[in-house]
């Protein structure tokens, strides 16, 4: 993006990478979503890399890899220590730091995805850390979700509405839901999605690929 390093003294100056962050409540399925995004962006022939962020665990980048999705070396762990907002927006050095290392290490790495720790609807990231952000949400939370207005659902660049497939079941009329975060979103971009089946993750790398990588 527009950020910019030296390869060497006398190389070319390389774009950074572009760095995306996924926030939502616990159990909203960031981790799956992660999981889904990166073979269907490495299949783009996308370089990417990874970051977690846990409270005092490394489990949800151990998680990663050892799925099998990505080299693990290319799997950093950011332990919060505190509330997940504080590493993400009030002082999100240590993943500014982490993020550096990775390009340092990954010279052609074009984009880091960084997970938050689980938090609650007030969760944002900082625009130092991060160009463009998405939060989720799930149906099994309740479809007043949107309504609540919380920070994460109105100011995210991107808002995904996850578990789809478990509307009927818990008694949630999802168009509805989906409306009504559009309207509380003043129209910008809310996309479904069934990260169990894979579902609906083809139109968020699309998205990426347009407004963040600036791919046509």
């Amino acid at each position: 993006m527009s950020r910019l390093s030296l390869g060497g003294a006398m190389a070319a100056p390389v774009a950074a990478a572009a760095r995306v962050g996924i926030g939502g409540p616990v159990g909203s399925g960031k981790t799956a979503l992660v999981e889904r995004l990166i073979p269907a962006l490495l299949a783009r022939g996308i370089d990417i890399a990874v970051i977690t962020n846990d409270l005092v665990t490394a489990e949800d980048a151990e998680r990663i890899r050892r799925s099998g999705l990505i080299d693990p070396a290319r799997v950093s762990a950011v332990e919060a220590g505190a509330c997940p907002h504080t590493v993400i927006r009030e002082d999100p050095t240590l993943n500014i730091e982490a993020a550096d290392e990775l390009e340092r290490r990954f010279p052609g790495v074009e984009l880091i995805l960084l997970e938050s720790g689980g938090d609650n609807l007030a969760s944002t990231f900082s625009r130092d850390l991060t160009d463009f952000w998405m939060f989720v949400i799930d149906v099994a939370g309740g479809d007043d979700i949107p309504r609540k207005r919380g920070p994460g659902v109105i100011r995210a660049d991107l808002l995904v509405i996850n578990k789809v497939d478990l509307a009927p079941h818990v008694g949630v009329d999802l168009e509805r839901m989906h409306q009504e975060a559009l309207k509380v979103r003043d129209q910008r971009p809310v996309h479904l999605t069934n990260c169990r089946r894979g579902e609906g993750i083809d139109g968020i790398v699309d998205r990426l690929e347009r407004e963040v990588l600036f791919r046509s």
